[in-house]
């Protein structure tokens, strides 16, 4: 065979081979997922789902992969609905030649993993598991041997899972997250090392209580592991607790009866420096170059079964004597630092399990910080005695210690406290059962931060603790330009510090200046370059009453003064009553409530003014200012109730858009300042007749209602003189209006010309004249007004009338003249005479009747519209 022949040959094998390789997955991806799901059902009572199942000869060539994309399995009842456990992607390794088996012979796994998992245990009140999900009525001879898949795997890995424990009898919870494992081991062996590696996060809980919370793990172990016992054994390994080194010694078994545990840890070194090792490094910083001095140590013994009804007997015992430390950077260090607690169950009872803190000490600079606590009685109602005794000087801390702050804390700290209590008692309120005494103190205390408006500062601030209560006696606090002085009592301090209930009391509080400005955060929007100020959230944790008083309050640009008045605070909102203060000259009284706990913010308020400058109030107060836009054209006071309820924008004023209610006010000693207004000034403009600066408005009651953006007034009328103004319409808080005036006006304002028409009508026509109407319309905005008059149509009709009734007038008096002249008659009445030189002083007008008509129309619009100096 010659060398071209046989490249020629190796190249059609491999060609071949290459086929195969692409090939091979689609005539078996059938049988795999046909495998799968025949596996899933023979052994579980669960529902198995999974989204795909994809094989692959060339991801891990020489093995053949099995990927299982989304497999999830979800519980049956008791436990309908819980995710027992899921995973984004689940492969499967095996020998190319295990494809090949013949049917009934298990395929060969040669190693497992698992990416993006979730693992969900629960235990619920009657003690059943989550995890029991095997078929019950499975026979015995369906061993491992005749399953399909054969477990004889070498290697596995578990990359991000998370694992979550729940106990809902105890409310025990316990989180591993981002727990990434692997191991490696011959399981074709009955006993075997399993060599691993783990790492993860821990986080421990108790009926709502953190008591571990993102606590770093990592464990090297080569364990020993007897398959047919169920027995593993710590042989050489290395755990780490954040940077607390730990080692184990003993084992693990699983029984009929549960999980027997016989261990013993300890700390392999006894430098200080471990127990800043168990704090995580986010809290302690750097360890490498801080110097220690003194011993911590932890060891502890765990022995016993765990049961439905018991747990292990364990004694841990952690301690340090005489230690110290002092972080490179910084000036202080922490000395005379003792540590000694024990926490044990002797029993096997959860319940008998209890923590004794017999001491807790240090000192820093002079300051001397003690405290020490027992806890009994953990899980049917935790008995907790402390006493804390000291002082700490809060400047101290951070040149101590590398705690991570904006702006550095300030303030003297003195406590000296001594308190029993259980939690039952706690709960219940029932506060004769908790004994307290003693004394903490707080001066020149200050905090800065990103949340808070203004820097805060407490003064000074004293709390008595008594069997009673505990008692605010001073709180004595500013920010910004504000100051308050607050004393009072909590009712349940211990069920919001250790329960999660609201906090009660009630306080009195005083201030001198009281800025709303000052206790809200302003934040810049980078993107727009623009300033905007968030509302304050009202905390849902309060319950409390307070009564108020302060010399002024500054809210916008308003300055309230004498302001007294109740606030009870209580489920996100604050309910205001009896509230009242001195403001534009006269007194509001304010009754009425605001929330967060909506998205939105709401309001509703109850307004009594009483004596108001209408100009005053009515321009600086935005909503005022909507409803009225025209106040700022009166001068005088205002009394008024007013009814209104809507939507809070970010900075605690009214959104005008949803506003809604009435207002019925009442105007005294008032009167119209016209150059104040465009609106007023172009009115002026159109009825010259009517000098507006002297309508009276003395005693004028008005009533307006407004909703979706809109006032509507209630109909009223103005005086002037003998002219009555009737006034309809509505405007919008956009300033857009639609107003009818209309103008009831005697003829007498029309000039000489008509007055002499009418002089000439005898009495009894002359009292048919009637006032004529006049309407104006005021259409536009505010700001832009449009005014419109129908002034011309409406002289017109009157004087039309008038000459009508002149001319035939004229008419009767030459026909009473001619009819003297007739034959037959020997007297010249006198009245006709009279009548003939009448007509003789008429009858020279030789222009038509319609030209004298429209003369006098043109010269009465000019008297109508003629300014007038004098009234």
């Amino acid at each position: 065979m010659n060398m071209k022949k046989a490249f020629k040959i190796i190249g059609i094998i491999l060609l071949v081979f290459a086929i195969a390789l692409v090939a091979t997955p689609f005539l078996f991806k059938g049988k795999i997922k046909e495998l799968v799901i025949k596996s899933i059902n023979k052994n579980v009572d669960a529902v198995v789902a999974f989204n795909d199942v994809d094989l692959s000869l060339l991801k891990n060539f020489p093995k053949a992969t099995v990927i299982i994309d989304d497999l999830s399995i979800i519980n049956k009842a008791p436990f309908e609905n819980d995710t027992l456990f899921y995973s984004k992607t689940f492969t499967l390794k095996m020998s190319i030649t295990a494809l090949f088996k013949e049917k009934g012979e298990p395929m060969g796994i040669d190693a497992f993993s698992i990416e993006n998992g979730k693992v969900n245990v629960i235990f619920n009140k009657d003690g059943l598991a989550n995890y029991d999900i095997a078929l019950k009525d499975k026979n015995e001879s369906d061993s491992i041997e005749n399953n399909d898949f054969a477990l004889n795997f070498q290697h596995y890995d578990i990359k991000n899972l998370r694992f979550t424990y729940f106990d809902e009898g105890s409310k025990m919870s316990v989180i591993l997250d981002s727990i990434n494992h692997e191991g490696s081991g011959d399981f074709k062996n009955k006993i075997l090392d399993l060599d691993t590696k783990s790492t993860a996060k821990l986080a421990v809980s108790i009926d709502n209580t953190n008591y571990l919370n993102n606590v770093t793990l990592s464990l090297d172990a080569l364990l020993g592991l007897d398959l047919e016992n169920f027995k593993y054994t710590f042989k050489e390994n290395e755990a780490l607790v954040n940077l607390l080194p730990i080692a184990f010694d003993g084992f693990i078994q699983m029984t009929d009866e549960g999980q027997v545990y016989d261990l013993k840890f300890n700390t392999p070194t006894s430098s200080f420096k471990n127990f800043l090792g168990l704090i995580p490094e986010m809290y302690s910083g750097k360890l490498e170059n801080v110097k220690t001095s003194g011993d911590f140590k932890v060891n502890g013994i765990v022995k016993g079964t765990y049961t439905e009804k018991t747990i292990p007997a364990f004694d841990i015992e952690i301690a340090s004597n005489n230690a110290s430390f002092q972080y490179p950077n910084l000036p202080k260090s922490v000395k005379n630092i003792v540590i000694d607690s024990r926490i044990v169950n002797k029993t096997g009872i959860l319940n008998d399990t209890y923590v004794n803190l017999d001491k807790l000490s240090y000192t820093i600079d002079q300051d001397v910080f003690t405290a020490k606590a027992t806890i009994q009685n953990i899980m049917e109602n935790p008995l907790i005695n402390a006493e804390l005794k000291g002082i700490v000087n809060l400047e101290n801390v951070s040149k101590a210690y590398p705690i991570k702050l904006e702006k550095p804390l300030t303030g003297i700290l003195k406590a000296d406290v001594v308190t029993r209590f259980d939690m039952k008692s706690v709960e219940a309120s029932q506060y004769q059962n908790i004994q307290n005494s003693g004394t903490i103190t707080v001066t020149d205390f200050n905090y800065e931060s990103k949340e808070m408006a203004k820097p805060f500062k407490i003064k000074q601030a004293a709390i008595a603790f008594n069997p009673k209560e505990i008692r605010l006696n001073k709180f004595d606090g500013e920010t910004g330009n504000s100051d308050f002085h607050v004393t009072g009592s909590l009712d349940n301090f211990y069920g919001f510090l250790f329960n999660n209930q609201v906090l009660k009391g009630n306080f009195d509080m005083t201030s001198h200046q009281f800025e709303v400005a000052d206790f809200m955060e302003t934040k810049t929007d980078t993107t727009s370059i623009k300033t905007s100020k968030e509302a304050l959230k009202i905390p849902s944790f309060l319950d409390v009453t307070i009564a108020a008083k302060a010399t002024t309050v500054v809210y916008d640009n308003l300055n309230l003064k004498e302001v007294s008045g109740n606030l009870i605070i209580k489920d996100e909102a604050v309910s205001l009553s009896n509230l009242k203060m001195n403001a534009f000259g006269g007194q509001i009284a304010l009754s009425g409530m605001v929330s967060t706990k909506e998205k939105t913010p709401k309001f509703e308020m109850n307004l009594d003014l009483n004596s108001l400058s209408i100009s005053e109030s009515f321009t600086q107060i935005a909503m005022l200012k909507a409803i009225a836009p025209i106040a700022n054209s009166v001068i005088g006071k205002l009394n008024s109730t007013i009814k209104l309820s809507g939507d809070l924008t970010n900075n605690l004023t009214p959104n005008l858009k949803t506003i809604s209610g009435n207002l019925i006010g009442q105007l005294l000693d008032s009167k119209l300042k016209p150059s104040n207004s465009q609106l007023l000034t172009a009115l002026s403009s159109n009825v010259k007749f009517i000098d507006l600066e002297k309508l009276n408005l003395d005693a004028l009651k008005m009533a307006l209602n407004f909703k979706d953006g809109k006032v509507e007034i209630n109909p009223f009328t103005l005086k002037y003189q003998d002219i009555n103004i009737e006034v309809v319409g509505s405007h919008g808080f956009d300033q857009s209006m639609a107003y009818n005036l209309k103008f009831d006006v005697p003829a007498k304002y029309l000039g000489s010309e008509v007055n002499n028409l009418i002089s000439k009508l005898k009495p009894a026509n002359a009292a048919k004249i009637e006032n004529f109407p006049i309407n104006a319309i005021l259409s536009g905005s505010f700001a832009n007004p449009k005014v419109s008059t129908d002034m011309k149509q409406a002289t017109t009709n009157l004087v039309t009338q008038l000459v009508e009734m002149q001319k035939g007038k004229l008419i009767n008096q030459a026909t009473e003249a001619l009819g003297n002249l007739i034959p037959g008659k020997t007297k010249v009445d006198t009245t006709i005479t009279k009548s003939v030189d009448t007509i003789k002083k008429v009858t020279p007008i030789k222009e038509p009747l319609n030209k004298v008509k429209d003369s006098i129309v043109k010269n009465a619009l000019n008297n109508l519209f003629k300014k007038k100096k004098k009234e």
